[in-house]
């Protein structure tokens, strides 16, 4: 049971929570777009919110900064999050600005938020929990598109949910939150875009 919790909580690693709001938007749109145009948007995400934050992640651990990619305590969050925002706000005004995709660029915006929120919660040496944030912001990415395109995609959230529950008891038995912590996660990311869907909804 611990490997199998141990494994939900690198798979659903809330560095790719950015890709897979990409990828559902591109899934859930019934907006035309070639893969040209797909790959021009996934792949400088993919980038800037997968690899560079690896690679800073193992420099940052060669420098004695962080100590497991779940950074457990407050102190090693916060470069890792000052790193995050930066590489988020990269993607909001360069790779996907409003004139582009307005759906999309209001999602990371909403990500932003979040990461702002959790980064000024760090501040309070309170460290809620990155992985059910990044939950929270695609479970309401995922039901603002379906209401947006007037798409049924019941089924993918209902998984989506699932999936949100068993990472929350993943951080839970691991130790790694408290309740309040998984509580407070959830609701950062899920308000965030809750807030933000107004300007494109």
């Amino acid at each position: 049971m611990k490997v199998f919790l141990k494994a939900i909580s690198y798979i659903f690693h809330p560095l790719f929570i950015p890709v897979a709001g990409t990828l559902a938007y591109f899934l859930i749109t019934p907006k035309y777009s070639t893969i040209a145009i797909q790959s021009a948007n996934v792949l400088p995400i993919f980038i800037l919110t997968v690899i560079i934050p690896i690679i800073v992640y193992f420099i940052l651990k060669n420098l004695g900064l962080v100590e497991s990619v779940f950074m457990s305590s407050p102190k090693e969050r916060r470069y890792p999050m000052y790193i995050h925002i930066i590489l988020l706000l990269f993607v909001v005004y360069k790779v996907i600005p409003n004139t582009n995709i307005a759906e999309l660029h209001f999602y990371f915006v909403g990500l932003i938020i979040a990461a702002l929120t959790a980064l000024l919660s760090l501040f309070f040496k309170l460290k809620i929990s990155m992985h059910l944030m990044g939950m929270g912001s695609l479970v309401m990415f995922l039901t603002a598109l379906s209401i947006h395109f007037e798409v049924n995609i019941t089924l993918g959230l209902s998984f989506f949910t699932l999936l949100t529950g068993l990472v929350a008891t993943s951080r839970l038995y691991l130790k790694a939150h408290s309740r309040a912590e998984v509580i407070l996660g959830f609701l950062v990311g899920f308000t965030s875009q809750l807030i933000i869907i107004r300007f494109w909804l």
